[in-house]
């Protein structure tokens, strides 16, 4: 029986402050996507999943890395990849493109692609500044929680960030 790795995933805004700490995203969605809709992050390469095999190599393993795509299925699949070949810094962005837009973050393009056809992101929704999000630490125990864990979101809710 093989052994099973399990893959650490991070919300958008947890890949947000691992972006400015300087993380190296690897967008493996495939070249016409990305000149569709684009990360606009300092630290990018694109390695399309049709080629990661191939091309893996060129990801430095010293680094943090957060495997992204549209929704975070590729995403996923690259990510236990790149651990089952010794990255032991890499980990994957849930939700993609799709919640990264949703969120306001950076990007270079035309949004309505990845924003066309989804739902509200739920407690944390960009668009619903009526209460407080559940990603906003509410004290300082839950911050050094939360800031220990290297998350900017912990709150276990579903559909968060």
């Amino acid at each position: 029986m093989a052994i099973q790795t399990l893959v650490k995933e991070i919300c958008p805004t947890t890949t947000q402050e691992w972006v400015k700490k300087g993380a190296l995203l690897v967008d493996v969605r495939e070249q016409d996507e990305v000149a569709v809709l684009a990360y606009d992050v300092p630290n990018i390469i694109n390695i399309p999943l049709s080629v990661f095999e191939e091309r893996f190599t060129e990801i430095p393993k010293d680094k943090d890395v957060v495997v992204v795509c549209k929704s975070g299925s590729r995403s996923l699949r690259a990510a236990g990849f790149l651990i089952n070949h010794g990255y032991t810094h890499a980990v994957n962005m849930e939700h993609g493109m799709i919640r990264w837009a949703q969120k306001g973050f950076p990007t270079k393009g035309d949004t309505s692609s990845a924003l066309e056809n989804t739902q509200s992101s739920g407690c944390c929704d960009t668009t619903d500044r009526s209460s407080e999000s559940c990603c906003t630490p509410t004290n300082e125990k839950e911050k050094l929680k939360m800031s220990d864990l290297g998350n900017s979101c912990d709150c276990s809710k579903p559909n968060c960030c």
